[in-house]
């Protein structure tokens, strides 16, 4: 029984170290900022290509069929890199929100703290690392 008492005792500081501290937050919160400004930029650029794309298929009418076809490739994927890019900002400004109301580094599945190492390592995190693998097992 003295060796339970003992393991809880040695879990609580590790809580403890998992703690925020408000210039770590600061932190966070300058880096995800700064993705979402990155993002920002980076769907603005994909948007642009793929109208710049749009526009010189339709002028051209009707070419060379391998050439309409790489320039609808090339549409597609600058398409496909901003929605993608979307997704990131969508998680970023996610993330932001949850630094606002105080939610920041919580799982939203179960309450508990997500451990600090995982979200220094993908600050977007809303799960804690069980409920995140339950999750893909699905």
């Amino acid at each position: 029984m003295g060796t339970v008492a003992t393991a809880k005792k040695a879990a609580a500081p590790v809580a403890e170290a998992d703690e925020w501290t408000a210039a770590e937050l600061d932190e966070v919160r300058g880096e995800l900022e700064a993705q979402a400004r990155a993002l920002r930029a980076e769907i603005d650029r994909a948007e642009a290509a793929s109208e710049s794309l749009k526009r010189d298929q339709s002028s051209e009418g009707s070419g060379d069929e391998a050439d309409a076809g790489t320039k609808t490739f090339e549409r597609e994927h600058e398409m496909s890199l901003s929605n993608n890019s979307r997704d990131l900002l969508v998680q970023v400004e996610r993330a932001l929100g949850r630094l606002d109301t105080g939610t920041y580094g919580r799982c939203e599945e179960c309450g508990n703290a997500i451990p600090k190492a995982r979200l220094q390592a993908f600050p977007r995190a809303t799960l804690c690392v069980a409920c995140k693998q339950r999750e893909e097992r699905r």
